[in-house]
């Protein structure tokens, strides 16, 4: 599986786990070059608390579009230490 945006590949990994019809890549496969921080914060009723990167590619920045879950339920605890995308990035 990659994630693309921009053109460009921030993630690739053969080994993703599917939540809600979304894949959580392996965070090592995340390439950090194109990866920026973010302060945003949200909450899952059954994940937890949901960190979050922006994208730089480019020169174009793409606000809160991947996300993460430090400290994954015990019922999420699959997508410790994997990141999830979405606006726009492509997942293929």
């Amino acid at each position: 599986m990659k994630a693309v945006w921009n053109g460009v590949v921030v993630a690739e990994s053969d080994d993703t786990v599917v939540v809600e019809g979304n894949h959580y890549f392996p965070e090592g496969s995340l390439r950090r070059e194109y990866t920026t921080f973010s302060n945003h914060r949200s909450h899952c009723h059954w994940k937890g608390e949901a960190h979050y990167y922006s994208l730089l590619v480019n020169g174009e920045m793409n606000p809160d579009a991947a996300w993460y879950y430090p400290e994954p339920s015990e019922a999420a605890a699959q997508i410790r230490g994997r990141v999830a995308f979405w606006k726009g990035v492509k997942v293929e």
